[in-house]
């Protein structure tokens, strides 16, 4: 006589909680209304807070200026004091420090993400000078390219250039394997794998170092300028310093993140236009 096993009382999981709101889901899309009213509120909650304690009045201007007090300064600066210039002219060395050190950068990060000889031969190089401080070249860069603009752009170059290696070299090292294996079996060779697989696959991520990248060439503005400038949003922020012209000091630093702001949104809108795929809702 077989006895059967008892059999186990069915449990029903409890249905998933649905989220409260979506703003609060993983990786949830939002609305373009929701996304603009939290930019905004990120953007104007810290200078109300900047405000309130500048009229609080416990604090010395020669600290913390008023908001008011900065932006008065801006329109001086821009009326009088030539501030399209030293834009211009800041720009122009961010820019041509970036784009030197993409033109060598991208295709030496593209052979160590695709050949581990290459990889062996030149990441721990790499590794080794981008731990040093771009201040640091300014004495060599004075000695042995002068002190006109080509040392701005070259402290600019030093600064991106041993980062931008690495974290191209990341972008192509995550590319499937799978890929690379399919187009071998299907006889490619390497300038085809390169060419047709590998750089494809890896543009949009290249895209997103660029840009963080840019961001990096603008951070170190101010120390290029520390050779012997007499223009440029750096070289005011620096002269101001030693006037303690702080106003002018919070002018100078908040125009150059509306420029770097102005230049991300450029790459993130060049993004979607170049890769439209990756931002279809599923």
């Amino acid at each position: 006589m077989s006895t059967s096993p008892p059999s186990l009382p069915l449990v029903i999981p409890p249905p998933p909680r649905r989220p409260l709101s979506s703003l609060w889901t993983v990786r949830a899309p939002i609305n373009r209304r929701a996304y603009w009213v939290l930019a905004l509120t990120g953007l104007i909650a810290p200078l109300l807070g900047w405000a309130m304690l500048a009229a609080w009045g416990g604090l010395d201007p020669t600290f913390l200026p008023a908001p008011a007090s900065v932006l008065s300064k801006t329109w001086i600066w821009l009326t009088e004091n030539d501030l399209m210039r030293d834009m211009g002219i800041s720009i122009y060395r961010v820019v041509a420090g970036f784009v030197l050190s993409a033109v060598f950068a991208l295709p030496l990060g593209l052979l160590i993400g695709s050949y581990r000889s290459v990889q062996a031969l030149l990441e721990p190089l790499t590794d080794f000078i981008r731990y040093m401080p771009a201040v640091a070249f300014i004495p060599l860069v004075m000695l042995w390219i002068g002190i006109d603009e080509g040392s701005k752009i070259a402290i600019i170059f030093i600064g991106t250039f041993f980062q931008m290696v690495l974290m191209v070299a990341e972008d192509v090292r995550r590319v499937p394997a799978a890929q690379v294996e399919a187009a071998q079996t299907m006889g490619a060779n390497r300038a085809e794998l390169i060419e047709k697989v590998i750089l494809p696959s890896a543009k949009p991520a290249l895209l997103d170092t660029l840009r963080i990248t840019m961001g990096w060439a603008w951070t170190y503005l101010v120390v290029a300028e520390l050779v012997a400038a007499n223009s440029g949003l750096g070289y005011a922020i620096l002269r101001a310093q030693r006037f303690l012209q702080t106003d002018t000091i919070f002018a100078g630093i908040i125009v150059i993140g509306l420029i770097g702001l102005a230049t991300d949104q450029a790459f993130r809108w060049l993004h979607r236009r170049a890769f439209p795929w990756l931002y279809l809702k599923g």
